[in-house]
């Protein structure tokens, strides 16, 4: 059976490292670093997913401000709001949560954040500078993926790893960490790195996995990656999360993962919920201390 990566626990050992960070940084004479979440409509996953976010703020010490804003809310009123936090010099951090309205553009949005506060790492000079191997901000959940390999001690120096999805959010940054090079400022993980979609034919989309020392499929598909799709040993992490409801009529989050079969035979295994998410928090609360440090720092210059 696969040894589970609890990503809960990693990012509770996480949070009170940063909670130390955080206090030293103050003890300075810094002020509190400060993160606005914004949402635009009434989506109750949204909420819920902005509620851990402040939650986590609160147990570090970060200041946070929730601005909720209705679903009619008209691109360019929410680019206003944006523009009122980019201008705010005591807010160190903005994220519009995702999706937005459908008559909201996402790329606008996310570029309208100011890339030294877009501590969610999607504004195209983000992406870029980690395109480039530059510092930057690095988009929370790919950083938290790469952080869970490394403290749970995966190999991936040479080692093959295959990336089932490439969105602009998850999959193209993460492909971008996992091959990119160690000693270089993102300090990528040196992997031999195949992208798979919605194009991949099912029967190549299995041989490419089989063939897999690392497998991360975040594609929003239950069940999609099953037993005979994985190499005995190898670390499967699942960064999807569906709400689905079972023969009992209850509700459940499942991942993109068949947990319960692919356990059987990979080394080690991400759990849906418990795996990823946990540390996407914790990278979104990573990146907004790193913000605040760099705007201090550029203060001071």
């Amino acid at each position: 059976m696969a040894q589970i990566i609890d990503g809960k626990n990693l990012a509770n050992q996480i949070h009170s490292e940063l909670c130390k960070e955080l206090n030293q940084f103050v003890a300075e004479g810094n002020p509190v670093p400060h993160l606005t979440a914004i949402i635009v409509g009434e989506d109750p996953a949204s909420q819920k997913y902005v509620e851990k976010k402040t939650q986590a703020c609160k147990e570090i010490g970060i200041r946070s401000r929730t601005i909720v804003l209705p679903e009619s809310t008209t691109q360019a009123e929410l680019l206003d709001v944006i523009d009122k936090q980019n201008k705010d010099e005591s807010v160190n951090g903005v994220l519009v949560q995702l999706p937005v309205p459908a008559h909201i553009d996402e790329r606008t949005v996310c570029n309208a954040i100011i890339a030294a506060k877009d501590v969610d790492g999607f504004n195209e000079i983000n992406i870029g500078r980690l395109a480039l191997d530059m510092n930057g901000i690095v988009p929370a959940t790919p950083l938290g993926v790469k952080t869970l390999l490394e403290r749970a001690n995966i190999p991936t120096f040479g080692r093959n790893a295959v990336v089932v999805g490439r969105s602009k959010n998850v999959g193209l940054p993460l492909s971008i960490l996992l091959h990119s090079d160690g000693s270089h400022a993102t300090k990528g993980l040196d992997a031999t790195v195949t992208i798979c979609h919605r194009y991949t034919p099912a029967k190549e989309l299995a041989k490419y996995c089989r063939q897999a020392d690392i497998i991360v499929v975040a594609v929003g598909k239950p069940g999609l990656i099953t037993k005979d799709m994985v190499k005995p040993g190898a670390c499967v992490i699942d960064v999807g999360i569906t709400r689905i409801q079972d023969e009992t009529g209850k509700y459940k989050l499942v991942g993109d993962v068949d947990f319960d079969e692919v356990r059987q035979v990979a080394g080690h295994i991400t759990p849906v919920p418990g795996g990823v998410g946990p540390m996407t928090v914790a990278m979104l609360m990573q990146n907004t201390i790193l913000a605040a440090k760099k705007q201090a720092a550029d203060r001071a210059n």
